[in-house]
């Protein structure tokens, strides 16, 4: 059974609702150290990475080419673009902004053979320039496996869900996925919680007063368990 923590927003008419059960986890990536990635190449350090990144919006996707500009270069960019995002169309007509896909997986992911190794070419930027993956990635890469859902009520309360993400969330497809790490014990064994080893992303979606406020919520659950 999924237990949840739930508190009023001390600023907003908003209720915060978050996933204890996977926060309480020991949740962390693997990739590189055991993940099979989505796809149907489990040999390939592909990951998450085979359809490219689905950008939310125009702001989402302006973010991201400040990033490029400001820090990808021939050092640290194996796959280097001028045009690194294109437009999808799905089978219903509607049309979404994405990064390239080339060879079979994100402009933006570095190979095993490029000098600096396998690996999304903005993580590494980020890591270079001491910034979080928030500061320079899409939003869908740095905040899965977390999603944050928002659920307006007919008087303006807001309900807002931050949970696991799971295959459902990716639609028909995440279905077909080879493999998805929330629901393999290879990617549950990391020495932190996920909910501390997830600060940063946690943090961007909610705020570090909320963030606080959770993790004072998660100490009290560890100490009342027997």
């Amino acid at each position: 059974m999924r237990e949840w923590i739930s508190f009023d927003d001390p600023e907003e008419e908003r209720t915060w609702m978050f996933d204890a059960t996977f926060l309480g986890s020991g949740y962390g990536c693997i990739y590189g150290s055991g993940c099979r990635g989505i796809g149907p190449r489990p040999d390939e350090i592909i990951g998450c990475c085979e359809h490219g990144a689905y950008l939310c919006d125009d702001s989402d996707e302006g973010a991201v080419a400040d990033a490029v500009e400001r820090y990808l270069g021939s050092d640290n960019w194996q796959l280097r673009t001028d045009a690194p995002f294109d437009t999808s169309t799905a089978d219903d007509g509607k049309t979404s902004r994405k990064t390239k896909v080339v060879d079979g997986a994100c402009v933006f992911l570095n190979r095993e053979d490029f000098t600096r190794g396998a690996g999304c070419a903005l993580h590494v930027a980020a890591v270079d320039r001491s910034l979080t993956p928030a500061d320079v990635k899409p939003e869908v890469c740095w905040q899965v496996p977390v999603r944050r859902e928002d659920h307006e009520t007919e008087t303006g309360h807001i309900y807002t869900m931050v949970r696991e993400w799971g295959r459902r969330d990716w639609g028909e497809g995440g279905h077909d996925f080879g493999w998805w790490c929330t629901t393999d014990p290879l990617a549950l064994n990391h020495p932190q919680p996920a909910y501390v080893s997830l600060r940063h992303e946690l943090t961007a979606m909610c705020g570090e007063p909320i963030y606080d406020e959770l993790v004072r919520h998660m100490r009290e659950r560890q100490k009342a368990r027997p």
